[in-house]
């Protein structure tokens, strides 16, 4: 629920594509944004448990949606590295 952040699911959503984490926007109970921008996203986990990622890493993802949705203009770069370093931790396939 993005209420009162000053930021929409579909702008999060945008942000997120940019520096490779995936979510979609979301409606929220009672959402005043229309569905096409929401005020909310969805976070999927299939992808994150089947690559093996731990509780741990949950926390640095969040904090990574956290940089993208306030600190997107001057930390996108670092975000994007993070992730990539992240993600060659769990590869898909071994």
């Amino acid at each position: 629920d993005l209420r009162g952040t000053g930021v929409t699911g579909k702008e999060l959503q945008n942000k997120c594509d940019e520096v490779y984490i995936t979510l979609n926007k979301n409606t929220v109970p009672n959402d005043p944004e229309s569905p096409f921008t929401t005020s909310g996203v969805r976070i999927g986990t299939p992808a994150v448990t089947s690559r093996g990622l731990v509780e741990e890493d949950m926390k640095t993802i969040a904090r990574l949606i956290r940089m993208a949705a306030f600190e997107f203009d001057t930390k996108a770069d670092e975000i994007r590295a993070e992730v990539t370093k992240l993600m060659d931790k769990y590869p898909i396939y071994k």
